[in-house]
């Protein structure tokens, strides 16, 4: 490991100047979009009193899940002594800042009144778990910046470790606290189930490692440095046994749900009844984004292609932010349970409607928007990518 030297990029070439563009843009146009929501009040989104969280809250949501899980890779070397993983970590929790600060920054926008957030961060409720989430947060920020500043800092590195354990951990809370927001729940049939909370964090593992290795291949690519298959091939394993896990527990998820006779009605809304939330459980979260992402990755005549994992990667980002409307959006429109044993004819009755208007999903896309080009500023200018990760330099005994 002694031969890896990190190297800032020149971000010269004209494909740079087109994507930093082309970022802004998307970003400015999601500044407009929050402007002209706060402006006209929430009544221009499709969201109502039924569904309150819409379009933005599902990118959201995604972006602060995958950002727990983008930084897997910095764990795996800090927390796990592997080596291998060892010139990454810089980049891995580069990104994994980069995707929250673009969660959030959604979430931030689409309040309406974004200067309320001070009351939130300055008065708490502790028996809330939005609170919690709060701290963890900007926690997260905290923990995760210093940790970074001691790989930078060589006189601190033997320190590193300690950092990481501790980001490993808050991480670890962060995205519990996430899923534990629809686990504890319990007026929505389709949120009120502990397991929740661990299924939210094998997401963060899959759609992180996807967002990861995205950057990881583009950035090298695009710069003309050399990337050994040790630590491609490592992580494209990696990226196989999470997804794996994820369509696990999603199993586990709704076999719990489907014992439980007062959840049939919103199991068969999601998975049988036809309806838009069973085409997209089915082919976009299933299909798309859990088996097509496998067989890429293990099939033998795909198995090592970097082409075919960056797929894997997109199908399993998509596939991501599909699971997470069908929780989210799906779960909001089957109605409450509000009189047992009796149908509402009129009022809160029936499925709601909800269809995101354009300034949700311009707000939505300028949040991955940040995200990305928060990376692209950061490793142009500061030293988070090694010069050349060859085999023999990454792993000295990998064999092809």
């Amino acid at each position: 490991m002694s031969n890896i030297r990190f190297e800032q990029i020149e971000g010269k070439s004209l494909g740079f100047y087109i994507l930093v563009a082309g970022l802004l843009i998307l970003i400015l146009t999601a500044l407009g979009s929050a402007y002209y929501m706060e402006h006209h009040g929430h009544f221009v989104t499709g969201m109502n009193n039924r569904i309150v969280w819409g379009m933005p809250h599902v990118f959201a949501l995604f972006l602060i899940v995958a950002a727990s899980g983008a930084l897997n890779v910095a764990s795996f070397s800090s927390v796990f002594n592997k080596k291998l993983y060892k010139p990454l970590s810089r980049l891995s929790g580069l990104v994994a800042l980069s995707l929250l600060a673009g969660g959030l920054m959604i979430l931030v926008l689409d309040l309406g009144r974004p200067d309320r957030l001070i009351i939130a961060m300055t008065e708490y409720n502790f028996k809330s778990i939005f609170a919690w989430n709060i701290i963890l947060y900007n926690g997260f920020f905290v923990v995760v910046a210093v940790y970074l500043w001691l790989l930078f800092e060589r006189r601190m590195n033997k320190f590193s470790r300690k950092a990481g354990l501790i980001a490993f951990g808050w991480r670890l809370i962060l995205t519990t606290g996430t899923g534990s927001i629809f686990g504890f729940l319990v007026a929505k049939q389709a949120y009120d189930a502990v397991i929740m909370a661990p299924m939210f964090i094998i997401m963060s593992f899959a759609f992180g490692l996807a967002f990861f290795i995205l950057i990881l291949i583009v950035s090298y690519q695009w710069t003309n440095r050399l990337l050994g298959d040790a630590v491609v091939n490592r992580l494209s394993n990696l990226l196989g046994v999470f997804v794996a896990a994820v369509m696990y527990f999603v199993t586990i998820y709704h076999l719990g749900s489907l014992y439980l006779a007062e959840n049939m009605g919103i199991e068969s809304f999601i998975l049988f009844d036809g309806s838009i939330y069973t085409k997209l459980f089915w082919y976009g979260q299933i299909i798309l984004g859990g088996l097509i992402p496998i067989v890429l990755i293990y099939h033998p005549t795909t198995k090592g292609n970097r082409s075919m994992l960056g797929l894997a990667s997109v199908l399993i980002i998509i596939g991501g932010l599909i699971q997470l409307y069908v929780i989210i959006i799906g779960g909001q429109e089957y109605p409450m349970e509000l009189f047992p044993g009796k149908e509402i004819l009129e009022g809160y009755g029936g499925i709601a409607q909800y269809s995101a208007s354009l300034p949700e999903i311009f707000l939505s896309i300028g949040g991955i928007a940040l995200a990305i080009i928060v990376v692209t500023f950061l490793v142009k200018f500061l030293a988070f990518l090694p010069e050349s990760l060859a085999d023999d330099v990454a792993d000295p005994h990998y064999k092809s």
